[in-house]
């Protein structure tokens, strides 16, 4: 079965949000943080960090 990457992430990020229960702003911290990050002059050392 092969299913898209982003509903892999939308169902593994609400599974996440209704079994741990972080407080909203800190989901919302993070997925702005990954964005500005992403886009910066870093995102090639978070690359090779993850590969």
């Amino acid at each position: 079965m092969d299913i898209p990457f982003w509903l892999a992430l939308v169902v593994v990020g609400y599974l996440g949000i209704k079994l741990v229960r972080p407080p909203w702003w800190l989901v919302a911290v993070l997925l702005v943080g990954g964005y500005l990050l992403a886009d910066s002059l870093l995102s090639p050392v978070i690359d090779t960090a993850i590969k």
